[in-house]
């Protein structure tokens, strides 16, 4: 994989309407693609990218957010958060993992750094969807994603 550059962080980011903001103010864990059947309804597509961060490194800046809590096809929970006024998704918290929040890359004002490392829950993507096997997959819900993070910091450093 190519050398991917990370900005200079903080980095903004938002909803569509531009009354939810949020800045990042260190460099995430990992990017990856998620092919589950959720979020391919969620995202009105093939799939969603997910961003894991660590908490202390997501500043919420402005504007009211809902949330709700779903039941992922792992077995845990997820509290999906998104703008009150347009309903963006902007990040979710996995519960079992309360140090972490996980950003949707789309939402930044400038996304084009966020190159996906990976992609998880592979047997739920669409038959036409390419899958680079030089990237870290997982069929499924990875049982770590060490992998993910190993792979992100080599294609980062």
């Amino acid at each position: 994989m190519d050398r991917i550059g990370l900005p200079a962080f903080p980095v903004e980011g938002g909803c569509v309407c531009g009354a939810a903001r949020y800045r990042i103010t260190g460099a995430p864990l990992a990017v990856y693609n998620c092919h589950c059947t959720d979020c391919q309804k969620a995202s009105g597509g093939t799939h969603t990218m997910s961003m894991p961060i660590a908490r202390d490194r997501l500043e919420h800046l402005s504007g009211d957010l809902v949330h709700f809590d779903k039941p992922a096809d792992s077995g845990r929970t997820v509290r999906m958060f998104g703008c009150a006024r347009c309903g963006t998704k902007l990040w979710n918290e996995p519960l079992a993992s309360p140090q972490m929040l996980v950003v949707k890359p789309g939402t930044l004002d400038d996304p084009s750094w966020a190159v996906p490392i990976g992609n998880i829950w592979t047997e739920s993507a669409l038959p036409w969807v390419a899958i680079d096997p030089a990237q870290v997959n997982f069929t499924g819900q990875p049982p770590d994603r060490q992998p993910l993070y190993d792979a992100w910091s080599a294609a980062t450093a």
